[in-house]
């Protein structure tokens, strides 16, 4: 019998995730910094034809794009003259589990059932594990989410509690932890007595699942409105919403269309303490994730993260937890949707963004996500209140993750803030040149690194090389 210490389940981690995810990601590899990218995004997933025969198979994919015309009026009402952008929304809780999430889990199964997995495996918080039971019920598979949900007193967050609600409802079974290292060496320890697929977040067939998601955005703003659209904002997290949509835009012509990453403002939080774990309002789409991702994706559970945001992100704002409270509940009575909190991160930053563009001008915000009872304002503000955060009306730029929680009095306070790029590139590069012992950059590895930080190569090369002569 295998040691299951945790120490020994870690160690065979590199065997244990080569049988349950089936990519040889050594291929890939160069022997030094950079890896074949590209050829990883064609050759390990499907084309994006056969994708959207796979979502069309199970009932995903052209979700409704609504303009929010109440939305878009308010947001003139506080911008300049002659600006506000016309605000839509792509609806993906139209989905059979209720967000985009169903496009990143409709590859991973039909691979997984193709090559002859009894099952699926999935670490999340929630909605893509109740993607991947949605999807395993329809293939005849099953289906085990591993969810981090307690701190040590043993409170759980009412959305994670929602999340796993709604995965139990599709038929998986769920295993709710604590937070903390547990949740990596369960899930390693369950792919190993099961045999199952690793349903990670971060292979090429999650991400290139959500292509079809920027595809539409561009076919539907063309057969509505007869241009392609001008920005689209992606909630940040882990990197793979926003990845796999600006690819999609990409593919279907919209080269020019600038993307926008938008995340909750929960710095100064650590998203693995046991302290800080229940003193934020929100599970996901926020810069405990965001941010560290965005600079060092390869912190993944698979050798390789498919999901590289850098690489696509014109732009990086972040917003309030009251702000995305606020703009919740303004969805539901202004524009007549009740719709989860992660899209209204994107959402409220979108509000922000109109009133700086042209009123010809379209902002698109890429997906809305079911709600529940978990996932509501009132039972996160009741759960923070109960957790000694203040929550009160006033001015955002007082908020404080972990100690405040500021709710906007009225629409004109929403403003999305800076997240200067160099900063992040600098961090990027900081993260990734630290192997480089003799202060030198192959061309292949200057080139990769290039479009790693989405920089033409002379701009780059100077902040490469500015990078290596700091980290002498």
């Amino acid at each position: 019998m295998a040691d299951k210490s945790y120490q020994a389940v870690m160690g065979r981690r590199p065997e244990i995730m080569r049988k349950a995810v089936g990519i040889d990601y050594d291929s890939f590899e160069s022997g030094s910094l950079a890896f074949d990218y590209e050829t990883m995004m064609s050759k390990a997933a499907f084309s994006l034809d056969k994708i959207r025969e796979i979502q069309r198979a199970t009932g995903i994919g052209n979700t409704p794009l609504l303009e929010m015309k109440n939305l878009t009026a308010l947001a003139r009402h506080y911008a300049a003259p002659g600006k506000g952008a016309r605000i839509f929304v792509k609806d993906e809780a139209c989905n059979p589990s209720g967000s985009f999430k169903a496009r990143r889990a409709s590859v991973s199964a039909y691979y997984a059932k193709t090559k002859g997995y009894p099952g699926l495996v999935s670490a999340t918080s929630g909605n893509y594990g109740a993607g991947i039971a949605s999807q395993a019920a329809m293939l005849g598979l099953k289906a085990i989410v591993v969810q981090e949900v307690f701190d040590s007193r043993g409170l759980g967050q009412p959305e994670i509690l929602e999340k796993g609600r709604a995965c139990e409802a599709y038929g998986a079974e769920v295993l709710q932890l604590t937070v903390g290292p547990e949740l990596f060496y369960t899930f390693l320890l369950v792919l190993e007595e099961t045999g199952f697929f690793n349903a990670s977040l971060y292979t090429p067939f999650s991400i290139t699942g959500i292509e079809t998601l920027g595809v539409e955005i561009a076919e539907q703003c063309q057969s509505l409105l007869g241009k392609k659209p001008d920005v689209v904002v992606a909630t940040n997290a882990g990197g793979g919403n926003l990845t796999g949509t600006a690819r999609g835009l990409i593919k279907a012509g919209c080269a020019d269309t600038k993307i926008v990453a938008a995340s909750v403002d929960l710095s100064g939080l650590h998203m693995a303490s046991d302290k800080d774990f229940n003193r934020k309002s929100f599970t996901t789409g926020h810069t405990g994730f965001g941010v560290p991702f965005t600079t060092s994706p390869d912190r993944a559970d698979v050798p390789r993260n498919a999901a590289r945001p850098l690489r696509y992100m014109d732009r990086y704002v972040t917003i309030t937890q009251g702000e995305v409270f606020f703009m919740t509940e303004a969805l539901a009575q202004v524009e007549g949707l009740e719709r989860g909190p992660a899209g209204n991160t994107s959402l409220a930053a979108a509000f922000s963004i109109a009133q700086e563009m042209d009123q010809d001008q379209i902002v698109v915000v890429q997906e809305t996500e079911y709600t529940g009872a978990g996932k509501h304002p009132s039972p996160q503000l009741t759960f923070a209140s109960a957790n000694g955060i203040e929550v009160r009306r006033g001015d955002p730029k007082d908020n404080i993750p972990g100690q405040r929680i500021v709710i906007p009095e009225n629409p004109g306070q929403i403003k999305a803030v800076e997240l200067p790029l160099e900063k992040l590139r600098q961090s990027y590069l900081k993260h990734n040149l630290a192997s480089v012992k003799d202060g030198k950059v192959s061309a292949a590895d200057m080139e990769y690194l290039a479009a790693e930080i989405n920089l033409p190569p002379a701009e780059a090369e100077a902040m490469i090389q500015a990078a290596l002569k700091e980290g002498k």
